[in-house]
């Protein structure tokens, strides 16, 4: 239902905001369309009916059965007014209404004869109405009509029947192929906007036969495209061909490269963008014939109109991700693009700069930044914190001022997403730099004093809990950690009481403290934090919470769900030590690897149970520590009556491959295998 009618207010200064459709319902139009049925009709009033019906259509209202029936049988009536604008008004509600097909049936008569009519813009819109609403057997009826109407005289009926085309072939493809002769003839038309219909219809009638389309594009190229739009849809298909054909990368084996630097000097801004993006965008493009596009987009980068500078800074952006020193000519023009009143173009130009800059230009960079981050919204701040981190894992050297313009930002306002966004940068930068893991984990402990969302105060705590014991000075870190237990909620405080513990489970010296703090948490009012105190105060199950499982986690929880509930306890030696691996048939498509505090451990978890293996064969025990061991891959298909899978185990200077060989079938057993 619409908004309630609300007064206009001549005082007020957001009269952009008023909508005449406001407070309109769908029952008091339907009444208000009966002045289509008056003798003398009004075509001003009607008019307005009309526009108040398309709103509601377009607001995603839906007439019953009988209202669109009434509707439209009300609407023909209105057919024998000559009013120009109302015959517009009238067409566009049948296009609408979608008609069923006994009731396209009252309105044939009158749109052919307007197809027919002197009056191009009857004939230009009768044409695109009939299209709409009739099915394929009055097409083949009017198939004649609809051909002329391709090669007429006058550009806004020729573009209809091509419109009209485009549309057809999703539903008629037979009789649309049947126009080629004409639709190529209207290729030739001087009128803009008929060649780009034209020769859009024509790649869509050829688009499966790629030959026609290699030829199509080969006779388009030697300079019979005059419309710009006609010529940046040629460059799109030029492009498209360049991709198929997979010839060589150097300049001149590849097909059709000089029409697409030839189109880098035409008039039309328009084409000259097309043809610089489709020349970044050629696969395995090589710096020389980067160049050329490069120069073009450099000259579009001081333009006065903001859309051109968008456009060649997110092309150039785009590059910079795999050639970026050929964009590093553009700097200093992008440099002056970081206080441009479009903040997109300004964050693009930022993030640019970033992937392009040298590591003198950082600490530069990062003045322009800090005073450019406080005007834009979070999506664009968590675009230039990855730009950041990206050039932090670049230049190790620099990840002094970098970590300190994360830590800034992080203590400024944002929501939860932004604040991950940095979060999850640290932490990179932590496992990936070293000497930056003291002053990452101190920023960390920082930001949780004063963190408003929980999920990201747990994450760090757990991530404290890992990496905390393991600096130089991990008392350091206590005091951070046991101000959450007194100051959050309960699920940050249970988070806290197993950090706590974990640090007096590595770190001796510091335990008898830690264990003191712990015994307060015993009267915690919260279960859970109770619960976690109990059993991390008894030594006896500090080894099955920190250490490490002799048995694969999914053999655990296969074992866990498998387990009925009776007298005897459940004995986690029962569990079988093997991995099995995961049939073909139930592998999922691997998703993208999550990174920063979501991502798993760098170890798998069956990795203990490989080590202890390997140990055992005399012949490993000079090949030094497992570095690390892969999935199972299978070798067989899962309907073999056995299955073979192999795991890989890389060490120092050497590569062993386990290969697992299970029996399927039990009446069968395999030997000397």
């Amino acid at each position: 239902m619409a908004q309630p009618l609300i007064k206009k207010d001549d005082d007020r200064d957001d009269e952009a905001d008023y909508s005449p459709f406001m407070g309109i319902e769908k029952g008091a139009v339907l009444q208000e369309a009966r002045v289509f049925h008056d003798p003398q009709l009004d075509p001003r009033r009607c008019s307005q009916v009309i526009t108040k019906l398309l709103y509601l259509l377009n607001q995603g209202e839906t007439f019953t059965k009988i209202e669109g029936t009434e509707v439209f049988f009300a609407v023909t009536k209105l057919f024998q007014s000559k009013e120009t604008g109302l015959r517009r008004m009238v067409y566009l509600i049948i296009k609408e209404l979608s008609p069923s097909s006994d009731e396209v049936i009252i309105v044939t008569s009158s749109l052919m004869k307007d197809m027919n009519s002197k009056n191009d813009m009857y004939k230009a819109n009768a044409i695109r109405v009939l299209c709409r609403i009739t099915e394929g057997t009055l097409l083949t009826q009017i198939e004649r009509y609809l051909k002329q109407a391709i090669v007429d005289k006058n550009p806004v009926v020729a573009s209809a029947a091509l419109v009209s085309g485009i549309h057809l072939l999703q539903t008629n493809p037979e009789i649309v192929k049947r126009w080629s002769n004409e639709v190529q003839e209207a290729v030739q038309s001087r009128a803009a906007l008929v060649q780009f219909h034209a020769l859009a219809l024509l790649h869509q009638i050829r688009q499966n036969d790629r030959l026609a389309v290699i030829k199509l594009v080969t006779s388009l190229t030697r300079g019979t495209v005059r419309s710009p739009l006609a010529q940046c849809l040629l460059i799109r298909y030029t492009s498209q061909v360049i991709r198929e054909s997979g010839t060589n990368n150097q300049v001149g084996d590849r097909p059709f490269y000089d029409y697409l630097e030839g189109c880098l000097r035409h008039k039309a801004e328009m084409v000259i963008f097309e043809a610089a993006r489709a020349i970044t965008e050629l696969n395995g493009v090589t710096s020389r014939e980067l160049t050329s596009a490069i120069t073009v987009l450099q000259l579009f980068l001081s333009s006065s109109k903001p859309v051109l500078r968008f456009a060649a800074v997110r092309t150039l952006n785009k590059v910079a991700m795999t050639h970026p020193t050929a964009v590093t000519n553009c700097n200093i023009d992008m440099e002056s693009l970081i206080s441009d009143q479009n903040r997109s173009i300004a964050t693009l130009a930022i993030t640019t700069l970033l992937k392009t800059g040298n590591e003198s230009s950082v600490d530069r960079l990062m003045k322009q930044i800090t005073n450019f981050m406080s005007d834009i919204a979070d999506e664009f701040k968590i675009v230039v914190v990855e730009a950041i981190r990206s050039l932090c894992l670049k230049f190790p050297l620099k990840y002094r001022s970098l970590m300190n313009f994360l830590s800034n930002i992080l203590r400024e306002e944002g929501g939860f997403e932004y604040k991950k966004a940095i979060v999850d940068s640290i932490v990179i930068l932590i496992r990936d730099i070293p000497d930056a893991k003291e002053s990452g984990l101190l920023h960390l402990c920082e930001f949780i004093e004063d963190c408003e969302f929980t999920y990201l105060s747990t994450q760090i705590l757990h991530f404290l809990g890992i990496e905390g014991p393991k600096t130089a000075d991990p008392s350091k870190y206590i005091r951070y950690i046991y101000n959450r237990v007194i100051l959050e909620n309960a699920t940050v405080r249970a988070a806290a009481v197993v950090t706590l513990a974990r640090f007096s489970n590595e770190v001796e010296q510091l335990k008898p403290r830690i264990l003191v703090l712990l015994k307060r948490c015993l009267f915690d009012s919260d279960d859970e934090v109770r619960d976690r105190a109990t059993m991390l105060l008894d030594e006896n199950n500090k080894e099955f919470v920190f250490g490490s499982l002799d048995v694969p986690l999914v053999n655990l929880e296969t074992s866990l769900k498998n387990y009925e509930p009776s007298e005897e306890p459940f004995d986690i030696t029962s569990v079988p030590k093997e991995l099995k691996s995961q049939p073909l048939a139930d592998k999922k498509a691997p998703g993208k690897k999550p990174t920063g505090l979501g991502a798993p451990p760098v170890v798998p978890a069956s990795v203990d149970t490989y080590e202890k293996l390997l140990s055992s064969v005399p012949e490993f025990l000079s090949y030094g520590k497992l570095f690390k061991s892969s999935a199972p891959v299978e070798l067989t298909e899962a309907e073999t009556e056995y299955s073979v899978n192999v795991v890989k185990h890389i060490f120092d200077g050497h590569i062993v491959f386990q290969y697992n060989c299970t029996n399927t079938i039990p009446e069968q057993l395999l030997e000397n295998v």
